[in-house]
């Protein structure tokens, strides 16, 4: 645990339910950090589509500068209708997740008490796995373009970039992370029957970094195969290890078979911290029910959960996640998504009245 207890953490609540949740979180943690003995210090940013339109910049130009003086940030969400998807995403998240090296996106999956599954025969903890998405390269990288544009022999490529740092560094922590859970095993996915060339070299790397871990189990499934064996066999998996897209796209469907999108957190993670970390829900800005206080807030309150972890208080982690799961469960305290009719803030305050005295 870290001697200080005074933290400077960047507030970016960005669009739609990003305004609704980010405050609800900020309320569990500093409630958490009363009980617990440390202080976290706000900066809020503007940062957004809204900021966009006026600005023509999704951020200013020394944003990372700015936010080189934090120790975490903590994000709501990004996106809204009138702002194309790949201005507010190449304008904000992914300058920042690279330019601080966060290559690590570690995205739990959980089944908690009083929240229902889809899947049959699913009870609270049966499913509980990691995704962690290599999120620097892969195949969201910009290269590539468009040749004869608006002609009949138009063409796009797509390049998808794996470095060797770039895969070893993001195996080589998903082992890390599987030594210190009770299944300890490491499943990597691939579509090496398909792309030819870029998944066998993910393969490759992937059986030469699983010899180094000895005591960790290690094996790996097609993205195809392994998205089926979520929804059958969820159980199975412990940390499951993946590129860019598929890490994305996995990372959508563990929470969705856990029984919803807004139930889950993620830390995009700079494992060295020579750089501020940032943290999430999973879940993107909803502008279908933004301004209604609906939104559930618990992916942004376990989002902060992760921060708390990472900046040395495991104890007050454990604490913000018992007091979801007493809120949800024994409470009865739930939005409507999870078949409620709590409100954004009532299950918010609940939640941080449950962090301060349980």
């Amino acid at each position: 645990m870290r001697t200080e207890n005074k933290h400077k953490i960047a507030v970016i609540m960005g669009d739609g339910i990003g305004k609704e949740v980010v405050p609800e979180g900020i309320r569990v943690l500093d409630a958490a950090g009363e009980r617990f003995g440390f202080s976290l210090e706000w900066t809020h940013f503007p940062w957004s589509c809204e900021y966009y339109k006026s600005t023509g910049e999704m951020m200013p130009k020394n944003g990372l500068d700015i936010l080189k003086e934090h120790e975490s940030i903590f994000l709501g969400a990004v996106g809204y209708p009138g702002v194309p998807d790949h201005m507010s995403l190449w304008g904000l998240l992914i300058p920042i997740r690279r330019g601080f090296q966060q290559y690590a996106n570690v995205r739990p999956v959980i089944t908690m008490r009083g929240i229902t599954s889809p899947l049959r025969n699913i009870e609270p903890g049966k499913i509980d796995f990691c995704v962690v998405r290599e999120n620097n390269e892969g195949e969201y990288s910009n290269i590539g373009g468009i040749m004869y544009e608006g002609t009949d022999q138009e063409f796009v490529v797509q390049e998808t970039v794996f470095t060797r740092k770039g895969v070893e560094r993001i195996m080589r922590f998903a082992f890390e992370l599987a030594r210190k859970r009770k299944k300890k095993k490491v499943t990597s996915v691939t579509k090496s029957n398909g792309i030819v060339f870029t998944m066998p070299y993910w393969d490759k790397i992937f059986k030469r970094i699983s010899k180094e871990y000895e005591d960790v189990n290690a094996d790996q499934y097609h993205v195809d195969a392994l998205a089926a064996m979520f929804v059958n066999h969820p159980d199975r998996f412990d940390v499951v290890v993946g590129s860019n897209l598929f890490g994305d796209i996995l990372s959508d469907l563990g929470p969705a078979l856990a029984g919803s999108l807004g139930i889950a957190p993620s830390a995009n993670l700079n494992p060295e911290r020579k750089f501020p970390s940032m943290f999430e829900p999973v879940h993107g800005s909803a502008p279908d029910i933004a301004g209604r206080g609906i939104a559930n807030p618990i992916g942004q309150i376990l989002s902060g959960a992760l921060m708390v972890d990472h900046l040395g208080y495991p104890e007050a982690a454990k604490m913000i996640e018992k007091a979801v799961e007493v809120a949800v469960a024994d409470r009865n305290i739930r939005t409507p998504d999870l078949g409620g009719k709590a409100s954004t803030v009532q299950m918010g305050k609940a939640i941080a009245e449950l962090a301060a005295t349980l």
